[in-house]
């Protein structure tokens, strides 16, 4: 986290730990505000990488999931970086500034992902580098989130996944409810400031828990090479472009397309747990007791109790079986409705 927004976070009452808030001093307060009101979150657990350079478009259009042609500077996108088998590296929110790329995904893999991608670039005009600490995220979600936003800025985007431009600041939209917004540290402050009079402050596992309820996964270090974009519903939500041609792995996620099916896929689901599910916890049913039928793919405490998750299952376990948490003796898993429908 940029240290002078970590400082100025601080003063606010935020509770720092590892680079990530993890609340304002009332995380149950906040997880009912981002249900029900309009909440402000700092988005630190997030890393940006920017890849410049005139070879930018080109480069990043052999490596990723989706059509990389198709992010302009008011409009973003979801991608996915891929082993030749198809296992997914990282997942991407993806837009513009000039003729840069930025891509945003969990801080903890910025750093291991810029260099693998930087093991392409060869004799590309193209740089990466880790801006995480450069410009400041904020997520703004809730009734009033555009609201208060068109107090702040002269134009918002209307649609998901549009984007928006003042002076140094992007605006994104990633529903009618909620946006991202990535801007300069002292522009934060005073934007901070004037959001929190009507917003209430949140924890960032309450931006995390939006997503989950989105049905949009971000793998994580543990979830590496766990799952091919189906598995997480990507080619659902826009993650993948089938006719743009060749990437790492984009035999693999063609041939499952096309000639087959998934036996696995994402679904939403709840947990009443004393232990917080974890990303790469196994997950067990009576169908097979010796081997795990799926794995959580990311995990946050629910508004009313419990926590909501992702979780890659066999979909014929997750039709006819009761599906638990860690072992065939744990927490059993409530599967809940995803927001958008699976082929």
């Amino acid at each position: 986290m940029n240290q002078d927004w970590q400082n100025f976070l601080a003063t606010q009452g935020a509770q720092i730990e590892a680079g990530t808030v993890r609340h304002f001093g009332d995380a149950a307060a906040e997880r009912a505000a981002t249900q029900e009101g309009t909440v402000l979150c700092d988005l630190s657990h997030f890393g940006v990488l920017r890849v410049s350079g005139e070879d930018a478009e080109s480069f990043l259009q052999n490596l990723l999931s989706n059509d990389i042609r198709e992010v302009t500077p008011n409009r973003a996108q979801l991608s996915s970086f891929n082993t030749a088998k198809g296992r997914m590296l990282a997942s991407f929110v993806i837009w513009r500034e000039g003729n840069d790329y930025l891509l945003q995904l969990p801080r903890a893999l910025a750093e291991p992902v810029r260099k693998k991608l930087s093991m392409y670039v060869l004799r590309s005009k193209v740089k990466i580098t880790d801006t995480s600490d450069e410009r400041v995220c904020l997520g703004v979600a809730g009734a009033e989130a555009a609201t208060l936003l068109q107090k702040q800025f002269a134009a918002l985007p209307q649609q998901a996944w549009e984007t928006t431009h003042s002076d140094d600041t992007v605006i994104l939209c990633r529903s009618t409810q909620r946006y991202q917004i990535a801007t300069p540290v002292a522009r934060a402050v005073a934007l901070w400031q004037a959001l929190q009079a009507a917003a209430t402050a949140a924890g960032s596992s309450c931006w995390d828990w939006l997503d989950i309820r989105a049905g949009i996964p971000f793998i994580l270090p543990a979830t590496q090479e766990a799952f091919v974009p189906q598995m997480v519903n990507f080619e659902v939500i826009g993650g993948v472009n089938f006719k743009k041609g060749c990437y790492p792995g984009q035999e693999v996620v063609a041939r499952m397309h096309y000639l087959g099916k998934p036996k696995r896929r994402m679904y939403l689901a709840r947990v009443m747990s004393e232990e917080a599910p974890q990303a790469g916890d196994d997950l067990f049913s009576a169908a097979d007791a010796e081997q795990a039928c799926g794995k959580v793919v990311q995990a946050a405490c629910a508004a009313h109790g419990g926590f909501e998750l992702l979780a890659v299952v066999q979909t014929e376990v997750a039709a006819d079986f009761p599906v638990h948490l860690r072992a065939l003796t744990g927490p059993r898993l409530e599967f809940e409705t995803l927001p958008y429908a699976l082929p």
